[in-house]
């Protein structure tokens, strides 16, 4: 419940999550708990799917589970592409992508939110598209994963990236046909949209509060460098960057980079 990982079926759960144990994330003093789609559903979960903007739809969960990620689905003319899908998912969302015109692929921006990816590609017959570097953390198996490295054009205006940080294999979409055609990138949090939604930052876990070292930042923005885009959506509803996202991008390295080399004068 804390991660939203996924799990193979079982008479009981494991001793404990790998996800939740790992330095990125946490346990609750309360101790691990998980549950299961059709207990979630029992208890009241249900998806939630709207259009965020023209030719991108948000898939989401009215009850808050795991790290609460909004997926975002990619409409493009040769087919849909699902990406960082939550944690529970319903037959609601099923028709809903069904309605949209169904599902190529699904991946994610990094381990953390995989989700319910198995379950997307079992209902499509879909490619779950991974990262080589990070795929053994996925922990229920299928036949349906291919690997990649660097960078894979997908559909149609649609590229993954993998730009390293908060894994290895974190990773950024870009859809060249986003923002009215500007481009738009998908980051889930290999970049984090402050709340203002003027500025983006970076962290090598969020809840622990611990920072990325600078070679992974630079690491980030060369990844990036080669691709325009005037918007950054996040792995939640908001905030979301705007405009001038790219600029964006590069200012706010530059100045994270600044804060950890301690070369700000804060009494000045």
């Amino acid at each position: 419940m804390t991660c939203g990982g996924h799990y193979p079926a079982a008479e009981e759960p494991p001793a404990s999550c790998r996800f939740c144990t790992d330095e990125r994330q946490w346990v609750p003093p309360t101790g691990q708990r998980w549950a299961t789609l059709a207990g979630l559903a029992a208890d009241g979960y249900a998806t939630e799917v709207r259009e965020v903007e023209p030719g991108l739809l948000g898939v989401g969960v009215r009850r808050h589970i795991g790290v609460g990620q909004r997926g975002l689905l990619v409409c493009t003319s040769g087919g849909n592409l699902l990406w960082d899908p939550p944690a529970f998912l319903d037959e609601e969302a099923v028709r809903a992508v069904r309605d949209a015109g169904g599902l190529r692929a699904v991946t994610a921006s990094h381990p953390h939110m995989y989700g319910a990816i198995v379950d997307w590609s079992d209902a499509f017959d879909a490619e779950i598209l991974l990262p080589e570097v990070d795929a053994h953390w996925l922990q229920r198996p299928s036949s349906a994963v291919r690997t990649w490295s660097g960078t894979l054009p997908v559909l149609p205006g649609v590229t993954l990236v993998q730009c390293g940080g908060h894994f290895p294999g974190s990773a950024a979409l870009h859809w060249a046909d986003g923002a009215d055609g500007a481009g738009a990138l998908l980051v889930g949090d290999t970049v984090m949209v402050t709340p203002g939604e003027d500025r983006i930052t970076f962290m090598w876990s969020a809840p622990n509060r611990l920072p990325l070292p600078e070679r992974w930042v630079r690491g980030i923005v060369a990844a990036l460098r080669p691709y325009w885009f005037d918007r950054i959506y996040g792995g939640w509803w908001l905030p979301v960057l705007r405009r001038d996202a790219k600029r964006v991008l590069e200012v706010c390295a530059d100045r994270y980079i600044q804060f950890l080399r301690g070369e700000v004068d804060l009494d000045g």
